[in-house]
């Protein structure tokens, strides 16, 4: 059975920037979140844990920019939970 029509997205760049918000956005969200864990608990147990928890983590912030109704509003969480994540673990870092 086809979809909807009226719940599918009609414009080509509304739909490349869903994809790239999720592919991209969720990496980016996922990466900093590990870099952040590393500045509390030993870098091995991350790295170890990592492969589990950042494809689930991943997957699911995919699916959630499908999901959500209004792309802009994904691309500023995941820009804002990015930048909250990676700021700590960049002002840790030795200059």
């Amino acid at each position: 059975m086809p979809a909807n029509k009226k719940y599918l997205t009609t414009s080509p760049w509304l739909r490349f920037s869903k994809i790239m918000a999720g592919a991209a956005g969720g990496y980016a969200v996922m990466l900093s979140l590990h870099l952040l864990l590393t500045t509390v608990f030993p870098r091995e147990n991350v790295l170890a844990t990592a492969f589990f928890t950042g494809y689930i983590l991943w997957a699911f912030l995919l699916l959630w920019a499908f999901v959500a109704r209004n792309v802009w509003h994904v691309w500023l969480t995941y820009l804002g939970l990015t930048l909250l994540f990676a700021v700590p673990y960049l002002l840790m870092q030795p200059a």
